[in-house]
């Protein structure tokens, strides 16, 4: 009697999975890697890359809407149910930073194969909600600002870009510098510096 596979993935879908995951990985660390390059990384033939995804284009698409969606999830779940203003910016900074790798291959992909352009209207749901959170946090007076919460949503977006460029460049260390971006972010606000250390202190211990 033949065993029932039912929810179990096919050989095709593990594959397809493990090209992915290596070719995460092996365009975080070179963003110019070849289809051969991430076919010998993953223990496969050209062929079987090609049989997934078409074209390098295809691949790098599908790792960049995979990057966002899990940037918009974290970002998401970081902010679900706080009600300070504050404490959710905090919130979703760090969880956002727990997938650096994620976020960081945009950064890497922004300076060679998609258009920083195409990753920016990707990350639209996610600057949407940044911006209603800060609007909020305005409105209040949690955050002190001159400029307009679109605006300032703006300003976080490209922060989290240049700390995550940074990591790239060998800069900053990943799983140590996300208390610093919630920070960073926090004061970018307008929150005071004794407010910011306190609560990033709060929520990472």
């Amino acid at each position: 009697m033949t065993a029932m596979t039912t929810g179990n993935p096919s050989r095709a879908d593990v594959n397809r999975r493990r090209i992915l995951d290596v070719a995460l990985a092996e365009l975080l660390r070179d963003p110019d890697a070849s289809m051969d390059q991430i076919a010998r990384a993953a223990g496969v033939v050209r062929r079987t890359v090609y049989g997934h995804f078409p074209s390098r284009e295809a691949l790098v698409g599908t790792l960049t809407d995979e990057a966002v969606a899990a940037v918009a999830a974290a970002h998401a779940a970081g902010r679900e149910g706080v009600v300070d203003p504050a404490e959710s910016v905090a919130r979703s900074t760090l969880a956002v930073w727990e997938i650096a790798d994620r976020y960081r291959l945009l950064v890497a992909l922004a300076q060679r194969s998609v258009t920083m352009q195409g990753i920016r209207e990707r990350l639209t749901p996610v600057r949407e909600a940044s911006t209603e959170i800060l609007r909020r946090g305005l409105e209040q007076g949690v955050f002190a600002s001159p400029l307009p919460p679109y605006a300032l949503a703006y300003v976080h977006e490209q922060t989290l870009f240049a700390l995550m460029e940074a990591v790239n460049d060998g800069l900053l260390e990943a799983r140590e510098a996300g208390s610093s971006a919630a920070f960073t972010m926090l004061t970018a606000a307008g929150v005071p510096a004794s407010r910011a250390t306190e609560l990033v202190a709060k929520l990472s211990d």
